[in-house]
């Protein structure tokens, strides 16, 4: 008789043995080839990420040459754009939630040469997301965090409140998925993922203390971006951010997929999420007896990278001092419609911090009063470079 992995023995209908006995040889089979099939598709995955990697990179040079991955951002600097571009390697960045809008920002910031990256889900990857641009198909399964980093350096990975279980049993997280792409990209940048509910008692808890101490110095974050899809996990992060006086970043895109907004939150000084609830939140409702079974939101990935880009570019803006970060910036996909405007705090928010937040920041404006040049609007940087006024080549 041939054997073969995949061959499944023939059960004979013996009238000495039970129903009960075959039923148990079968399961005990289907669970070796499941088995087998989850180790082989480990082994493909293993085979992607070992090819050809580049060394890790101590400090970001200008020089012009195809083996540099950092010389056209350091171009910024020549161009008069950044003064010091090399400041990003210090910086360190949370991102909760791994989905549409947050692989391709968390992929964006890798690129840019971020120093750390915290990466939040509790998700796993399935073929439904095919349509965002990060996942890919043999990542069906894994969770979302996962698929950016596992199995890569310079990568810590948390499953607080989880059990632990090997991978062919539970898949990899988001998280996971998304550092194992990510470190791949850039070997330089340090990621540390959650694969959590970061809504639940215990992993708020665990989820403040990281954004409080999980900077590459042990101190605060310089930012947190919000690419999460549900109000619960917004209310989470702004009470945390009310109650750290953290900065971060609201990011969404409509249930049509043909319109998005990102916010900047500074607690005190701009409307938190609290201030101006939306009226699933005002109301109380639960949102998940919202959903109906068999339907599902709209998704463009066009929409979800446009909202990234502005998410991304609004953080960098802010935290390398170049332009001007907004406020509050829309886009409406149907009519190409950018709204700007400045959500102001709301006296009478719900979140105690956040009236404490706008205390504080009254106190510093009497102390400190904008001066006249504080309040103008910044004149655009001159570009610089030395074959046209318009800064191309």
């Amino acid at each position: 008789m041939l054997s073969s992995p995949f061959f499944v023995p023939q059960i004979e209908r013996n009238p000495l043995r039970g129903e009960a006995e075959m039923t148990s040889a079968l399961e005990k089979r289907v669970q070796e080839l499941e088995a087998m099939v989850a180790g082989l598709k480990s082994a493909l995955d293993q085979s992607s990420l070992n090819g050809p990697r580049r060394q890790e990179i101590k400090e970001m040079s200008a020089e012009v040459v195809d083996s540099n991955p950092y010389s056209r951002l350091m171009a910024l600097k020549r161009m008069g754009i950044v003064k010091d571009y090399e400041r990003i390697r210090d910086l360190s960045i949370a991102v909760i939630g791994v989905g549409g809008v947050g692989s391709v920002t968390a992929e964006m910031l890798t690129r840019c040469g971020i120093g750390k990256l915290i990466l939040f889900d509790y998700d796993k990857v399935e073929m439904a997301n095919m349509n965002r641009l990060f996942f890919q198909p043999h990542q069906s399964g894994m969770s979302k965090v996962s698929s950016h980093q596992s199995g890569m350096s310079k990568v810590s990975s948390h499953q607080s409140g989880m059990s632990k279980v090997s991978s062919h049993q539970s898949g990899m997280s988001k998280v996971e998925a998304a550092a194992a792409t990510l470190s791949f990209i850039n070997p330089d940048v340090e990621f540390e993922t959650h694969n959590y509910n970061i809504t639940t008692m215990e992993n708020f808890e665990h989820f403040m203390d990281r954004i409080q101490t999980g900077s590459l110095t042990g101190g605060p974050v310089d930012l947190v971006l919000s690419c999460v899809d549900n109000f619960e996990a917004r209310m989470a992060i702004n009470t945390a951010c009310n109650e750290l006086s953290q900065l971060w970043m609201e990011s969404g895109v409509s249930e049509n997929a043909v319109s998005g907004h990102i916010q900047f939150i500074k607690p005190g000084w701009t409307a938190c999420f609290a201030c101006a609830p939306p009226l699933v939140v005002a109301s109380k409702v639960d949102e998940r007896t919202l959903k109906k079974e068999g339907v599902c939101a709209a998704s463009l990935p066009t929409t979800m990278a446009i909202v990234a880009g502005l998410l991304v570019q609004n953080a960098l803006k802010f935290l390398l001092g170049f332009g001007s970060a907004s406020e509050y910036l829309g886009y409406n996909a149907l009519n190409d419609f950018f709204p700007t405007w400045t959500p102001k705090p709301n006296p009478s928010c719900e979140d105690s911090h956040c009236r404490r937040r706008q205390a504080e920041a009254e106190e510093e404006r009497k102390e400190h009063p904008p001066t006249g040049a504080e309040t103008e609007e910044p004149s655009a940087t001159e570009v610089v470079h030395e074959d046209n006024e318009w800064g191309t080549s």
